[in-house]
């Protein structure tokens, strides 16, 4: 995909259609809508909500109600006509029956995969599963990912799935549930399941009570966006991915500027990694065996930010270091320091996408102790620079070009 078509030189200011689908009360249309309007009001753009621009493109006459670019969940009609008159146009559905035809701006759902299943992994699960729709591209990616690290980390993985729109009908919604209970009979506890949507997290959170599951004892549930309402509420709230939607929508208006000035689209989609993941009672759990190691995992947990080491977890459970570095290679197959060191990577992570502390203060907040310490362990562990990991998760103008 190297141009757009015709070119129309745009006025000023320029008029943006967007064509969201907001509706649906959801962060991957409203978060992505907040971040479009962010990027429009520092530019000076007209925008304008149309979530039927194809019809529009399809009936317009003149210049006076001509768009210059359109950001959407883009379907076929749009993305043909828009090639006919020469309209550039962003696509934000990675779904999308239009996705082979125009550029687009989408989380990185590889990365969001691999997030879910080294949380869980690092929680002591051994067995796993996913909840997910078919043709749901994100759902596909997120799956691959996590089915292969925790197959990587010596596992396996059961997948189930559930019709794409289980709110579509009665039929669809108890035909859902079914499968969730189906899928349920099948896994063996304590498993670790990544759900691809809070209501199916919920609805397995109902399942695993009618049987008697403990939460998360037994199962563990990662589910869905971060949509804080259906997450926060009822208890157990649900351990989620935040995926920092604002994101998209800004990087995708960047795109739609430079679109419009006529450079050329990109050759492939561009993905931004995600926030990174909310950890709730759903997920507050280490599923070890091992009464002492669960119990040093809870203190790693609950201390890491302080200056502590293999001697210091020992003595807080009452055993010798070396005692304990035998139960974690044996249980675990890490040992006690590299448990501290990742705890405090998570933290470090959660606080540079999350929050605009200095690097040094985060440093100190989750135990590094120093700048320099922090850089060393990210470059080495994570191969890229905190500063770099910051500036791939938050929201800053120019940094997707």
């Amino acid at each position: 995909m190297t141009n757009i078509g015709r070119r129309r030189v745009p006025r000023t200011p320029p008029r943006v259609a967007v064509m969201l689908e907001l509706h649906w009360p959801y962060k991957r249309h409203s978060a992505i809508f907040a971040g479009v309007q962010q990027y429009a009001e520092e530019q000076g753009w007209v925008s304008i909500i149309d979530e039927f621009a194809h019809d529009t493109l399809r009936r317009q006459r003149g210049q006076s109600d001509h768009y210059d670019g359109i950001i959407a969940r883009a379907n076929l009609p749009l993305a043909r006509r828009a090639r006919r008159q020469g309209v550039p146009v962003v696509n934000v559905w990675p779904s999308s029956p239009a996705r082979r035809l125009l550029p687009g701006v989408f989380p990185d759902s590889t990365e969001t995969g691999r997030l879910v299943a080294e949380h869980l992994l690092a929680r002591g699960f051994r067995t796993f599963a996913t909840l997910t729709s078919p043709g749901n591209i994100d759902n596909e990616l997120e799956v691959a990912e996590f089915t292969r690290v925790v197959r990587d980390g010596g596992c396996e993985c059961s997948p189930a799935y559930i019709p794409q729109n289980p709110h579509q009908d009665l039929g669809s919604w108890r035909e859902t549930v079914q499968h969730i209970d189906r899928a349920l009979a099948g896994w063996t506890p304590p498993v670790g399941v990544y759900a691809g949507d809070e209501v199916v997290g919920r609805l397995v959170v109902q399942a695993a009570h009618r049987l008697g599951w403990r939460i998360p004892e037994d199962i563990a549930i990662v589910a869905g966006k971060n949509q804080e309402t259906l997450c926060e509420k009822p208890r157990p709230s649900l351990t989620s991915v935040e995926i920092g939607y604002e994101r998209i929508g800004y990087a995708a208006a960047e795109l739609l500027a430079r679109l419009m000035a006529g450079q050329s689209a990109p050759t492939a989609p561009i993905r931004l990694a995600p926030h990174g993941l909310f950890v709730r009672e759903s997920t507050d759990f280490f599923a070890v065996a091992d009464p002492t190691v669960a119990a040093a995992l809870t203190f790693i947990s609950a201390n890491s930010h302080h200056r502590i080491g293999p001697e210091e977890v020992a003595a807080a459970v009452g055993v010798e270091t070396r005692t304990l570095q035998n139960y974690f290679q044996r249980t675990i197959q890490r040992p006690i320091a590299t448990e501290i060191r990742r705890v405090r990577i998570e933290r470090a992570k959660r606080e540079l996408a999350q929050s605009d502390r200095t690097l040094g203060t985060i440093a100190r907040a989750v135990g590094f102790g120093s700048i320099q310490r922090l850089y060393e362990v990210f470059r080495r562990e994570l191969g890229i620079a905190p500063g770099e990991y910051r500036l791939q998760r938050q929201l800053q103008s120019g940094q997707y070009r």
